[in-house]
């Protein structure tokens, strides 16, 4: 996991070379211009989404994992809560696709804000869509890479 804010994100350059063309796209210009809808910017192996969603209370909520692809968060709009977790206590409870979703127990809590961003590398279990003080309107921008 990687948390941190927009204007340090070519900091982690080199980890990966889709991640690295993800952290040049994290500025307030590109991520203001996300479509709702699914933009392929490398097929199946790099993809961006903006959703409309609001935060949640519901603490029962599955946390989630994935294990082929790396997800990268940030906000437009809003303030969200993700609660993170050691994949190994995950008590599996679904699974479609690349998607693993389970019961487990919040270690950390990552607050993101827009101008921050946050980094989820296959495993990472992960609870986002979290309210902070309460439901919330907010603009999540999401980047899916393939890591092969």
């Amino acid at each position: 996991m990687i948390y941190g804010k927009l204007s340090d994100a070519s900091a982690y350059r080199g980890i990966h070379p889709r991640l690295d063309r993800v952290l040049a796209l994290l500025t307030e210009e590109y991520l203001s211009q996300v479509p709702a809808q699914t933009r392929q910017l490398e097929g199946e192996a790099l993809f961006v989404t903006c959703f409309d969603v609001e935060s949640s209370t519901d603490e029962a909520r599955l946390f989630e994992r994935h294990r082929r692809y790396l997800d990268v968060f940030t906000l437009v709009r809003g303030r969200e809560r993700v609660d993170l977790a050691p994949s190994d206590t995950m008590d599996l409870r679904e699974q479609r696709g690349d998607y693993w979703g389970g019961v487990c127990q919040a270690e950390q809590r990552v607050i993101l804000t827009p101008g921050s961003f946050l980094v989820l590398f296959p495993g990472d279990a992960h609870r986002p869509g979290m309210a902070v003080d309460g439901p919330e309107f907010l603009s999540r921008v999401v980047f899916k890479i393939l890591i092969d």
